[in-house]
């Protein structure tokens, strides 16, 4: 699974410093919306009773995905199927750096967990379905996008000011490895001005597809939400170009729970917008959302737009808006 602990943290941070201080403003309207999206949107992954080694473990986890997703990946295409995209050497390099960041990533955090005198889960058994090098480099993306979302999410969480700035320092390098892939795909690099926090179980369930098995030990104690798809339009890989009102047609197990569609993006009032859901015809995309959305399958629509895991029915899956 990707990476979990960022920006957050940071605002956080300087949200305790601004409270110790006169009562001068010191965030924007918007800046506070974002803390206290992230705040409330873990408030069900709180209650799972996530200490700071789970949710190192759990990163762990992230970054083991990650780190192996590069190296099957270029073990198995060759230098001239990733140029034949469009890749320059200079930019083929840097590709190939991400995944030598995420094997660093995961130097750090075993060291991290086992200082804390814990045994570091150990890298799972994989299937990226790989076929070519420019669906590995779409996967690519939404891998770095999860991790962005990740860390951020789980920063709330954390209580350790070393390990948040830890995961901080993780969460920049994850958010450009982000930008250079959307960049070398020929997308925006920066499509909306904040990102958007998941909870831990919400990204364990984009992971989970990927994961066949793990060690004994190393499986972590959260389970995944039932798993999501596109049926209608046809999913493709890259961006979407999808105008508000798309009838967007899923098909999941547990849609007959479901009757609403939760979007998931930093530009929706509260952190999510909801559209009714029916099985014949899926649910409304809504407007003014951009960059990455994460859409899931939910039994209620409340009016603060904030998702928690009591109400999510199946998800999230990744859509990639222009």
């Amino acid at each position: 699974m990707p990476s979990i602990m960022k920006t957050a943290g940071l605002v956080a941070g300087l949200v305790a410093v601004a409270s110790a201080l006169p009562s001068v403003p010191k965030f924007t309207p918007r800046q506070n919306h974002i803390y206290s999206v992230a705040k409330r949107q873990n408030a069900a992954a709180a209650a799972l009773g996530l200490a700071d080694v789970d949710i190192l473990q759990f990163a762990l986890t992230l970054e083991w995905l990650e780190a192996s997703f590069y190296q099957q990946g270029f073990a198995q295409f060759g230098d001239d199927q990733f140029t034949a995209l469009g890749l320059n050497e200079v930019q083929l390099a840097d590709l190939k750096g991400i995944g030598a960041s995420e094997q660093t990533h995961v130097q750090a955090l075993q060291s991290a967990i086992a200082q804390a005198g814990v045994q570091p889960v150990q890298p799972c058994t994989y299937n990226f379905g790989f076929t070519d090098a420019a669906g590995m480099v779409a996967t690519a993306a939404i891998l770095e996008s999860v991790g962005v979302s990740a860390y951020l999410g789980a920063a709330p969480l954390v209580s350790d000011s070393k390990i948040l700035s830890t995961a901080g320092s993780i969460l920049t390098i994850e958010a450009r490895h982000q930008s250079f892939i959307r960049v070398a795909s020929g997308v925006a690099a920066s499509p909306s001005p904040f990102d958007t926090p998941l909870g831990p179980k919400a990204v364990f369930s984009l992971a989970a597809p990927f994961i066949q098995s793990c060690p004994g030990g190393s499986n972590l104690i959260l389970t995944p939400f039932p798993a999501l798809s596109m049926v209608d339009p046809a999913p493709a890989a890259g961006v979407m170009n999808f105008a508000a009102g798309t009838m967007i047609k899923v098909q999941s197990d547990a849609a007959s729970q479901a009757q609403f569609c939760g979007f998931t993006n930093s530009a929706a009032p509260g952190g999510t917008a909801f559209s009714p859901f029916d099985a014949a015809n899926g649910c409304a995309l809504p407007p003014n959302l951009a960059g990455t959305v994460y859409m899931t399958l939910t039994s209620a629509a409340p009016n603060d737009g904030v998702l928690t895991d009591d109400i999510t029915v199946a998800g999230p899956m990744v859509m990639n808006l222009s």
